[in-house]
């Protein structure tokens, strides 16, 4: 498990991610840092969501190859 976007993107360029939980909140921040690299594809297979009580969502998808 990997948490943070800066290790998780240099993690999902390596392509050594098998799967890619994203938290959706129900915000817009308008700023901060990334969560996915830049300029790199991955093809994403939705496997799981899950939404809570106070309006987050769990995503949970398969890395497939690109």
């Amino acid at each position: 498990m990997i948490g943070g976007p800066e290790l998780a993107g240099q993690a999902i360029q390596a392509g050594v991610v098998d799967e890619l939980h994203l938290y959706v909140l129900p915000l817009i921040l308008g700023a901060g840092t990334l969560c996915l690299p830049s300029g790199h594809r991955t093809d994403l297979e939705l496997m799981d969501e899950r939404r809570f009580g106070n309006g987050v969502t769990r995503l949970r998808y398969r890395c497939l190859e690109s």
